[in-house]
């Protein structure tokens, strides 16, 4: 999908906005922007990890597995941190490209794409593996949130999960 959307954008970008793509500012720019949000991503999936890997192993596992439903940390303000993060990794590419449509078409449709597939193919894996515990947690806890306060933990470079919220 990364490079699909880079290749897409940039053809686009050429035959549609020839003055807008040969840009240097805007370029420039973007790229800065991009290279920020990167940090952000980076950090907020550091921080997701760690707090995945420590709830939600018990035993000898493999890596990337868990054998326990995590509802604790990042995973109290929201089911799917990891996920929430990575929605903006293409955005962090498309905007180290200075691709407009990427940014403003291709991204958005991918983001949609990732969400309907935490949805229907990740939550109902997650209910088949934890049953009635993932329910109650589903019930209680959003997908998603966009609490400044747990945002701005979710990004740090240091969080403390004391000041999270829902």
């Amino acid at each position: 999908m990364l490079i699909g959307g880079a290749i897409v954008g940039i053809m686009i970008d050429r035959s549609l906005f020839p003055a807008l793509f040969g840009s240097l500012l805007l370029h420039t720019l973007s790229f800065i922007a991009g290279v920020i949000l990167s940090l952000f991503v980076i950090n907020g999936a550091k921080n997701t990890g760690r707090n995945l890997a420590r709830a939600g192993r018990v035993g000898n596992l493999p890596r990337m597995e868990t054998n326990r439903l995590v509802t604790t940390g990042f995973y109290s303000c929201m089911r799917h941190p990891m996920h929430f993060v990575l929605l903006f990794f293409p955005l962090t590419l498309a905007l180290i490209i200075g691709s407009p449509t990427f940014i403003f078409m291709i991204w958005p449709a991918e983001a949609l794409l990732m969400i309907l597939m935490i949805r229907y193919l990740e939550e109902p894996e997650a209910e088949e593996k934890f049953g009635d515990d993932y329910r109650a947690y589903k019930k209680e806890v959003p997908m998603f949130s966009l609490s400044i306060s747990t945002l701005r933990q979710l990004f740090s470079k240091r969080p403390d999960m004391s000041q999270l919220e829902i």
